[in-house]
């Protein structure tokens, strides 16, 4: 119908849906009395009733409300109660089921212009304040149109399955426009992966018989965990593709992937890619490319990587190591930041004029292939030696008794940085002295005597978007210490763990 839409995670509190309304000027917000999350009731309606009597929400006209039904959730009574305790303003909410009733069931598409906003996606901003990246209807619908169907090899009548949340570009690119632009059956999941119990991915793959399943690396340690046999208690037999997003994989969770879950026959294509890009950019063709566990393997179609050093800023030839820019356009990148266009230049095309800076460090092998490092302000420069963080991340997890691993950098008077790693136990597993000594030769062996992890700090949880992503920034401002300048949290999918975090880190008792 060309309305641009602006899609908000559920877990966002009022003060952020707010902040995003305000910054769209929205019209219409489209909402549900209440969701479900691992078996718990969700108030949505209330938590938008309470950002539009902030004093910036002044451009809703109307509220659209869905009636979730409450299926077999163990919340009945928690969800009931927030139905029967809705508040509702007159002349503005409407129940979406009375309004379908008044209208034709045929509505004719707009025509769009190839150029014409479609959406508007905000993400965590370093400033406290969030970008609204901003993408256009031709190019972004054939991008991701075009990724969806050769990276995934999708062939009529499949079933595919991705278990990203739709307020995240995954969501956006690949559980609904890229499916429904290739006529894709697709599977769309609610909840998290490890409720009523960890098997339940591996339920749904048997019962729906999906022969594509995408999900991201942060998933894939959470599951790992668990024992194998949650997994191998199932079939899986349907599988013929596996994938993985948003955030490089280290090769034991890789390995784990491929051969438990995929019983060592399904290839996975790791994807490098953003919100910014709108489609993958980095990614294995199935059964064409040779796979390296770990690594995004070659550029997609058309897409020309280019690595620079940071110092002097000079493009750098295979095989190298630097940070990772895009020459020239692609169909689905973004546009703009909405309403901050000079921002947009500022962060993405200045640093390097004539290339897309990503943000994101990569190294090239000599076949080519390219490995994402992380973040460029991921890289720690320990002693002289630049030290990749997700580097030591896969070494810790390697350890029989890790689960999940996050590393970020510490100013250190002697060493210019100090290297703090933030280690989720398995079950079962219990923290100690011993344990502690035992990662730091774990690191040691595996990348080398001159990586000293200096502080080792377990913790049952680390802080994440409800997409899953681990939020290194916060990270940082906790060990910093910086704990009064954590920027935007907005996005964090349980506060909860950065105040645990904060209290039992050894850094912050120096604020």
């Amino acid at each position: 119908i060309g309305a641009i839409h602006s899609v908000v995670f559920g877990g966002f509190s009022s003060n952020s849906v707010a902040e995003r309304i305000s910054d769209c000027d929205a019209s219409i917000v489209i909402t549900s009395d209440f969701g479900v999350r691992g078996g718990k009731c969700i108030p949505l309606k209330s938590k938008i009733d309470q950002a539009l009597t902030m004093k910036q929400c002044t451009s809703v006209k109307t509220v659209l409300v869905f009636q979730r039904n409450y299926g077999t959730t163990n919340a009945k009574d928690d969800c009931a109660e927030q139905r029967n305790s809705l508040e509702w303003t007159n002349g503005r909410d409407c129940w979406v089921h009375e309004e379908l009733e008044k209208v034709d069931d045929n509505c004719e598409p707009e025509q769009m212009n190839a150029e014409d906003p479609l959406f508007i996606l905000y993400t965590s901003g370093s400033t406290g304040k969030p970008k609204g990246i901003l993408h256009t209807t031709g190019g972004y619908l054939t991008y991701v149109s075009l990724t969806f169907k050769y990276v995934f090899a999708y062939n009529p009548g499949e079933i595919y399955m991705c278990t990203a949340d739709v307020g995240w570009i995954t969501g956006h690119s690949y559980v609904v426009y890229g499916p429904l632009a290739n006529q894709a059956i697709t599977v769309v999941f609610e909840g998290i992966p490890t409720y009523p119990d960890v098997s339940r991915c591996w339920n749904i793959i048997d019962k729906h018989q999906i022969n594509i399943f995408y999900t991201a690396p942060t998933a894939i340690r959470s599951l790992m965990a668990h024992d194998d046999a949650f997994v191998t208690r199932t079939s899986r037999q349907s599988l013929r593709l596996l994938g993985t997003v948003g955030e490089p994989i280290n090769p034991e969770a890789w390995r784990w992937y491929y051969n438990v879950v995929g019983n060592g026959r399904c290839p996975i294509v790791d994807t490098w890619w953003q919100t910014e890009t709108g489609g993958f950019m980095i990614t294995p063709i199935p059964n064409v490319w040779k796979l390296e566990g770990g690594s995004a393997t070659l550029p997609f179609f058309g897409i020309q990587t280019q690595i620079f050093d940071k110092k002097p800023r000079q493009p750098l030839e295979t095989p190298c190591q630097g940070e990772l820019c895009i020459r020239d356009s692609w169909p689905g990148q973004a546009r703009s930041l909405y309403r901050n266009h000079e921002r947009f230049v500022d962060v993405y095309f200045k640093p390097y004029p004539g290339y897309y800076f990503s943000g994101d460090g990569c190294e090239i092998k000599e076949n080519g292939y390219h490995w994402i490092t992380g973040r460029v302000d991921d890289v720690l420069v320990i002693s002289g030696h630049n030290i990749g963080t997700a580097e030591v991340e896969s070494a810790l997890v390697q350890h029989a008794g890790v689960s999940e691993a996050a590393v970020v950098g510490y100013p250190d008077p002697k060493k210019n940085q100090g290297m703090y790693c933030f280690v989720t136990l398995k079950d079962n597993v219990e923290e100690s002295d011993a344990l502690r000594k035992d990662l730091i030769k774990t690191v040691r062996d595996i990348i080398g005597a001159h990586v000293y992890p200096d502080i080792i700090h377990f913790t049952p949880n680390l802080p994440k978007t409800r997409s899953g992503k681990i939020m290194r920034r916060i990270l940082r401002k906790i060990v910093e210490p910086d704990i009064n300048n954590l920027g935007d949290t907005s996005t964090l999918n349980d506060p909860t763990v950065v105040e645990d975090l904060i209290r039992t880190s050894p850094r912050t008792k120096l604020a």
